[in-house]
């Protein structure tokens, strides 16, 4: 209403039928239903779907988008003097047919929401243990504990104290997004802790002792 008066000259304040079609028209048109509908599912990253999500991709540089490809993950018959990282003996690989299949997938909103946060924080992250701890730490707050292994000898480790779903297991290994410093080679663990067998020397945090823990299968 007043914003409405705001809007008419002094000269036609008192005519009531002027008063009344600007009144019902500021009504008609009242923007504010669009406004909050635009932020919430626009420009509020946590509530954005659809649409706002994939401005929100391009934002932060997904030049992929939504799209996300994955390496098959069938493993062929050889002979570890193959110098192979892995390989199946008789009766369990495929022979190698010279081509590496992929599958494209078209990640949902909560699974792109997650690659956007990464991405987002990935851009601003200097590339030290404390800031990567700090992005892992804010992306999976609810899951358990996960954190940056130094290796040594240019080698780090995303470790992770429960179980990747697959859509995040690909954003990780196979989207680029996660921060890496330049010519340091990044694996990751996954270990259900403390439902894994272990040693305090492994250095993933409390392992189950014997007849307590799984082996944990890499």
């Amino acid at each position: 209403m007043e914003n409405v008066s705001q809007t008419i000259l002094s000269e036609y304040a008192n005519s009531p039928t002027l008063v009344q079609l600007i009144q019902n028209m500021d009504g008609y048109i009242d923007p504010s239903a669009d406004i909050d509908s635009f932020y919430d599912m626009i420009w509020n990253i946590d509530s954005a779907v659809g649409k706002g999500l994939d401005i929100w991709g391009k934002i932060v540089g997904l030049e992929n988008g939504r799209k996300l490809t994955i390496p098959s993950g069938e493993i062929n018959f050889g002979f570890s003097q193959a110098g192979t990282a892995s390989a199946t003996p008789f009766g369990s690989g495929v022979f190698y047919s010279g081509e590496q299949s992929t599958q494209t997938y078209q990640l949902g909103d909560d699974a792109f929401r997650t690659l956007i946060l990464v991405k987002a924080l990935a851009n601003i992250c200097d590339g030290s243990i404390q800031s990567m701890n700090r992005l892992l730490q804010n992306l999976f707050s609810s899951r358990g504990r996960c954190y940056v292994n130094d290796l040594g000898n240019m080698q780090l480790r995303y470790t992770f104290e429960f179980y990747l779903q697959p859509w995040e297991r690909a954003i990780i290994t196979q989207s680029g997004a996660l921060p890496r410093p330049t010519g340091v080679l990044a694996s990751i663990l996954e270990a259900d802790l403390p439902n894994v067998f272990g040693f305090s020397e492994a250095g993933i945090g409390s392992a189950a002792p014997f007849n307590q823990g799984v082996f944990h299968l890499i």
